[in-house]
C-alpha cells in the first residue's frame, strides 16, 4: 500500500507565460491540475482523494499577479495573494468589502500564500466527499451528509440538489456583492462572466463548483467602479477567529440618499454551494431607511425557502441576524 505521507508521482510543469500554461492545460485536460498557492490542492492529492497525471504550477507567471486601476475600475490578477488584497490601499479606499473578506480567510500564513483565484475556485469542504467516499458529488448515488445521522452542522440551507455541501470561499460573497467579473482564458480565447454566473450549484453541475472546465484558466477578477466608495458591511461567523471556514458570512453594499437605501447588493456565503444573492431582501429595502427597524422588518425574508438538516438549524437565525446587522449598521 502506498504511503500517504508523500505526494503521488506526477509530472510537474512550471510555465512562465500564460500561453504556455494554456497549451499544457489543454493537452492534459481533466488529467491536469492547475495550482496557484496550493492550499486546497495538496491535501486532495496527498490523501489520494483525487489523482492527476500532471501538476501545472502557475506561480511563476507574473502576468497573473497584481492589482491594477483601470478606466472601468480595478483588475486583480488571479495569483494575487489574499494578504496583498487585504493590504492594498487602492482596494481599501474603494472596495473595502473585499479587503475585509480577504483579511479573515484562514490564517495569516495561508493568506500569505493563498491566491484570490484559488480561493474562489476551491472545492467544497464536506468531509464525506473529502474522505473519498462515493457520494453524489464523487459519482455515487448517496449524500452521506443529508441523512438523520449525517454530520451536517456546516452544510447548506438552500439549493441542496443531491449534494448539501456549502461553499467555502469567503471572497466569493464579496465579489458577487461588488458585481465583479471573472476573466477566463483557454486556447480558444478569452471569456468574461459575472461573478454571480461563475459559481454553479449541484442542480446544474454535481461535479464542479464553478464554470471552469479542463483547459480553462482564471486569469483575473475585475471590479467595476459602480460600487466604489459605497457603504459596505462584511461579517464572518466561524467557530474560531482564525483557520476556520465560515458557518455563515454576509457581504453587503449599499448606496443611500438622505439616509434611505437607493441600491443594494446583499450576499450570503456558506448557506449553499454558491454565494446566495438575497434579492428578496434587496427589493424589500429599496427606498427604506438604512436602520435597525428596516433590518428587523426584512430579516426573516433572508431565510425563506430554507431547508434545515439535522444539525444546521442554527444557521437560520444566524443568517437573519447578520442581514439585520448589515442593514442596521
Amino acid at each position: 500500500m502506498p504511503s500517504h505521507d508523500v505526494m503521488p508521482n506526477m509530472e510537474l510543469y512550471q510555465p512562465m507565460q500564460v500561453e504556455d500554461a494554456l497549451e499544457i492545460a489543454n493537452r492534459y485536460a481533466e488529467r491536469g491540475w492547475l495550482v496557484g498557492g496550493g492550499q486546497d490542492t495538496y491535501g486532495w492529492l496527498k490523501d489520494r482523494a483525487k489523482s492527476v497525471d500532471a501538476l501545472i504550477d502557475l506561480s511563476a507567471i507574473e502576468e497573473l499577479r497584481g492589482i491594477r486601476e483601470t478606466a472601468e475600475g480595478v483588475e486583480i490578477g488571479a495569483l494575487t495573494t489574499l494578504t496583498e488584497i487585504a493590504n492594498s490601499d487602492l482596494l481599501q479606499s474603494n472596495f473595502s468589502l473585499l479587503t475585509d473578506a480577504a483579511a479573515v480567510v484562514a490564517s495569516p500564513q495561508i493568506r500569505n500564500i493563498g491566491t484570490l483565484g484559488g480561493n474562489v475556485s476551491q472545492d467544497v469542504r464536506c468531509w464525506y466527499y473529502r474522505r473519498g467516499l462515493s457520494c453524489y458529488r464523487a459519482g455515487g448515488n448517496l449524500c452521506y451528509a443529508d441523512t438523520p445521522q449525517g454530520m451536517n452542522r456546516e452544510h447548506a440551507l438552500f439549493e441542496g440538489s443531491r449534494c448539501v455541501a456549502a461553499g467555502a470561499s469567503d471572497t466569493s460573497s464579496a465579489l458577487v456583492a461588488l458585481d465583479a467579473s471573472m476573466v477566463i482564458r483557454n486556447q480558444s480565447g478569452e471569456t468574461v462572466v459575472s461573478a454571480e454566473d461563475f459559481f454553479v450549484g449541484p442542480a446544474n453541475d454535481i461535479v464542479n463548483t464553478t464554470i471552469l472546465r479542463p483547459g480553462d484558466i482564471l486569469t483575473a477578477v475585475r471590479i467595476p467602479s459602480t460600487w466604489a466608495g459605497a457603504t459596505f458591511y462584511w461579517e464572518k461567523v466561524a467557530d474560531r477567529n482564525v483557520w476556520d471556514f465560515s458557518l455563515v458570512n454576509i457581504a453587503a453594499a449599499f448606496k443611500t440618499s438622505n439616509g434611505n437605501i437607493t441600491e443594494s447588493r446583499i450576499v450570503a456565503g456558506a448557506v449553499q454551494t454558491t454565494p446566495r444573492r438575497l434579492t428578496t431582501v434587496e427589493n424589500a429595502i429599496q427606498g427604506q431607511p438604512k436602520n435597525q427597524q428596516t433590518g428587523e422588518s426584512v430579516m426573516s425574508l433572508a431565510t425563506e425557502g430554507a431547508r434545515t438538516l439535522a444539525h444546521n438549524g442554527f444557521k437560520v437565525p444566524l443568517l437573519q441576524n447578520l442581514v439585520k446587522r448589515a442593514i442596521s449598521t
